[in-house]
Parts: C-alpha cells; sequence; structure tokens
C-alpha cells in the first residue's frame, strides 16, 4: 500500500497513539484529517503537525453515527477520497471493578466509542472507499486485554475490545470475497505502558451516561499516576514510545499486513494455551497482568 499522496482519517489522533499514526503518515507524505472529541486537543494537534505535512482537524463523536457521517462527508467533499481509515478512538469503562459493579452506562459508554465508533467508521467510509475502486486501508485498534485474551478485572473493556477483533475479522473476509481494492487491519498496542490519556478518558464522558451508583472502587488516574502505583507495588514499567509505534502502525499497513502488534511469539503460546483448555472444555487462562 502506497501511503505518499494518499488521504487519510484516523480518530482519537489528538493524542497518543493515535498522534503518533498522524506524524508516521505525514512523514510517508500523507494529507491527514484528525478526527478527535476535544476540540481544544484537537485545535493544539493541528497546530503542532501542520508544520510536518497537510494536516487539517475536524471534531468528531465517533460514538455518534450522524457525527462520523459528517466526518466522511467533509473528508470526501473536501479532498475527494478516503484511502486510509485508522478506527483508534477508544475509552475504558471508568475504572474496572468486578464485572457486576459495572452499571449500564459504563457498557453504554464504552461500547459506544470502541464497538460502535469502528462500526460507524466502517459504516460511514467503506461504501465511499469501495465505490472509488481505490485500493484502501482500514486499521481498527484492538487490545491484547480482549481481543487475545481477557482482564478479568477488565470486563467491559475487555468485551469491547474482543468485539473489535471478531468484527474486523468479519470485515477482512468479506472486502477480500467481494473483490473489493481494500483490506483492513487489527492493530494491539503493544510494547509497554502507554501514555495515551486511556486511564483518564472519563474527561470526555457525557454527563447522560455519568455512573448513578457507587461505582467499582476505581477512579481515573493520570498516566503519572498509573505509572507511580505500579513502580510502588514492585512492577518494573517499560514505557512505550508512541511515536515509535505510530512509524510501525503504518510501515504494517505498508505491507497489507492483517495483524499488528509487538510480542506476537509470546501472545501464540498464550492462545495455544487457551485453545488446549477450550478442547478439554476447561477455564482458559488469561492475562496475568491487567491494568
Amino acid at each position: 500500500m502506497d501511503i505518499d499522496g494518499r488521504v487519510a482519517v484516523v480518530t482519537g489522533g489528538a493524542g497518543g497513539i493515535g498522534k503518533g499514526i498522524v506524524r508516521a503518515l505525514l512523514a510517508e507524505g500523507a494529507t491527514v484529517v484528525i478526527a478527535d472529541v476535544e476540540k481544544g486537543a484537537l485545535e493544539a494537534a493541528v497546530d503542532e503537525l501542520s508544520e510536518l505535512g497537510p494536516a487539517s482537524g475536524w471534531v468528531t463523536d465517533v460514538s455518534d453515527f450522524d457525527s462520523f457521517d459528517a466526518l466522511a462527508d467533509h473528508v470526501f467533499g473536501t479532498f475527494g477520497a478516503c484511502h486510509l481509515l485508522f478506527n483508534n478512538a477508544g475509552v475504558t469503562s471508568g475504572g474496572g471493578g468486578k464485572p457486576w459493579q459495572q452499571e449500564s452506562n459504563d457498557w453504554r459508554w464504552c461500547f459506544g466509542v470502541n464497538v460502535f465508533g469502528v462500526a460507524h467508521g466502517v459504516s460511514a467510509f467503506v461504501p465511499r472507499m469501495i465505490e472509488s475502486g481505490e485500493p484502501g486501508h482500514i486499521v481498527n485498534t484492538s487490545s491484547g486485554d480482549g481481543g487475545f485474551a481477557p482482564v478479568p478485572t477488565a470486563s467491559v473493556y475487555a468485551a469491547s475490545k474482543a468485539a473489535v477483533s471478531c468484527f474486523t475479522e468479519a470485515l477482512t473476509h468479506q472486502l477480500i470475497s467481494e473483490g473489493t481494492e481494500l483490506r483492513a487491519s487489527v492493530f494491539y498496542p503493544s510494547g509497554g505502558l502507554m501514555d495515551t490519556g486511556l486511564f483518564s478518558a472519563t474527561r470526555n464522558r457525557p454527563a447522560a451516561l455519568a455512573r448513578t451508583g457507587p461505582g467499582t472502587g476505581r477512579g481515573s488516574m493520570t498516566f503519572d499516576e498509573l505509572k507511580s502505583m505500579l513502580e510502588a507495588a514492585g512492577r518494573e514499567v517499560e514505557v512505550a514510545d508512541l511515536d515509535e509505534l505510530g512509524r510501525f502502525v503504518v510501515e504494517a499497513v505498508k505491507e497489507r499486513r492483517y495483524i499488528i502488534g509487538h510480542g506476537l511469539d509470546e501472545t501464540a503460546e498464550l492462545l495455544h494455551r487457551r485453545a488446549d483448555a477450550i478442547a478439554r472444555a476447561e477455564l482458559p487462562p488469561h492475562h496475568e497482568m491487567g491494568l
């Protein structure tokens, strides 16, 4: 997949991994539309990244199809095409905890962004991308926490990421069987603890989806607070380079890799153990290190 001269859209692109992906795309000669729900962060990102290449912003709530469809209208109306779609925006469920402590609004918020956000992106963009007849690629961000095996203390988040993995696999098979010029990848962020703002995502939680009960006992925290908590517990914390991760993702897209992630040999070992347990009708092992 040639990136130079292509038009790309990155949701959640004003910070974290999304911002790293935007940097990598601009370095490859792409025109990038950054979509994000945070207007202030979006404007700051566009001001910063425009020095690297043609980057613009569009405020988008990925959980709202009309908002995502308006983004598609803008991109195709302004640039005439979209070749690369990165469905990257994501949130937690608001603090983890035991599955029975999660409220209905926790499910609605988490799935609204993580699952419906991906579905809305595909529904708004892919038909137009297919109609163009040009080569294109979709990258959906999942997580090893759910995409490969669940973390019991993050049940709702893990369930949402499992849905993204399953949906992307089905999408890819259909893109191939229908003879389209499009392909898709599922991205598993990896390589260390990531300063993405995910753990303080409640800053963007809609008031209509606020918790009504006492919650799970785990609150929102900054990246530095999380890092300090893990170190205090005796864990050695490796911090991922998000710009390097962005380059890794873009290189994988150029090679049309389906799975994008580090440490796949270790993952394969876990998946084999899970498959063996399932064949014995036993409870499969989970990720031992969940955040």
